[in-house]
């Protein structure tokens, strides 16, 4: 018998809120995924009106996973949706029709979970599409930060692609503190949670938009941060479940949006932008990567991918522009090698670049703390 069929078995052992119904026969567990180690992942969707009965139901499923044999970790997520109605489904057509913002899409500040109580900051890096450098951006941000004498946490939210093991060139499971509570592992003065720690690194993370907001939410609640001045979120790219869970779940004290400068690009940025300001997230500004090349051989620039189009579009939109990062061999040597550029060559002109943006972004968070 699969370890997945063992745990269909054990969950057929765990009642829903009823007490009758058999967890697996209720519609609400999701495919019961098994990496190689022997770590288990599965979610339990739930009407909003009843999380704190399938709360209960959800950490004993957890329990239960937990005791069979071969498995050394389970990662249960909750989702919590509700159907739309005729009238919600009336509303998100016309949002669709005419996407101005409205009390609907503008939610009070949230409340902080239990696992960041402690965090000064949190602040989401994101980018409205992938390949512009968004999560080297957001380590070297984030050692930027630690080199202001920050206490630094980052948190590696891209799920389907978690880079931050390799960027950090960190390995291994993270350690179980108490009950379902993780200890983050740590790199060059920096605390770092990721999938990537959980997941193969070899295999795809086929989940739908829930698992994904779920399992966020718990390396948000269920790792033990301590205090940080600032939590740096690296999101997966894109304006979707990931980043509306994180601004409505998550206290976001900002966002970093990062773009390479030609306008395929920034037309994605701009999405980026307008996501975060509907959801009332204050943009700290944009960075432009990859702005420009200078030749090994001829020292001459060359503007590959154009030059100055992220600078213009923070002008458009009336947001700070945080400078700019070229594209350069020895930045994707280091980032490589999981030897971050900002701390292995501190001295040189790049992590001095990201060492300014880390400082503009610190000057903005201390202005609105």
């Amino acid at each position: 018998m699969s370890t997945a069929d063992l745990v269909a078995q054990a969950l057929a052992t765990v009642m829903s809120p009823d007490g009758r119904t058999p967890l697996p026969e209720t519609g609400a567990l999701s495919e019961i995924v098994v990496r190689d180690g022997g770590r288990v992942l599965f979610t339990i969707a739930a009407d909003p009106t009843d999380v704190p009965a399938w709360a209960k139901v959800r950490d004993l499923a957890e329990a239960a996973t937990r005791a069979l044999p071969g498995v050394t970790s389970a990662l249960v997520g909750l989702t919590a949706e509700r159907a739309p109605s005729a009238s919600r489904a009336t509303h998100a057509a016309a949002t669709i029709a005419d996407p101005s913002p409205t009390q609907a899409t503008q939610p009070s500040k949230p409340a902080r979970l239990a696992g960041i109580a402690d965090v000064r900051h949190i602040i989401a890096v994101a980018s409205g599409k992938g390949g512009v450098g968004k999560s080297t951006t957001a380590c070297n941000l984030a050692l930027g930060l630690r080199a202001l004498g920050l206490k630094v946490g980052v948190l590696d939210a891209d799920i389907y692609g978690p880079s931050m093991p390799k960027l950090f060139a960190l390995k291994g499971n993270p350690e179980i503190v108490t009950g379902r509570t993780l200890k983050p592992l740590e790199a060059y003065g920096c605390k770092v949670m990721s999938m990537g720690f959980v997941a193969d690194a070899d295999k795809a993370m086929v989940w739908r938009g829930p698992m994904v907001a779920s399992a966020i939410t718990q390396m948000m609640r269920d790792v033990k941060w301590g205090t940080l001045d600032v939590l740096v979120v690296d999101m997966p790219p894109g304006t979707g479940d990931a980043q509306l869970t994180l601004a409505q779940q998550t206290p976001l004290s900002g966002a970093v949006i990062v773009s390479t400068p030609q306008d395929l690009a920034l037309i994605d940025a701009r999405r980026g932008v307008s996501m975060f300001q509907d959801v009332r997230v204050p943009i700290l500004g944009l960075i432009e990567n990859m702005s420009y090349f200078i030749c090994d051989g001829c020292g001459k620039r060359h503007d590959i991918f154009a030059h100055g189009g992220a600078r213009m579009e923070a002008a458009k939109l009336g947001v700070p522009f945080l400078g700019e990062i070229p594209l350069d061999i020895e930045i994707r040597e280091r980032s490589d090698a999981g030897l971050p550029i900002v701390v292995t060559a501190p001295d040189g002109p790049h992590a001095a670049q990201y060492r300014a943006i880390a400082k503009a972004v610190w000057t903005q968070l201390s202005a609105g703390a």
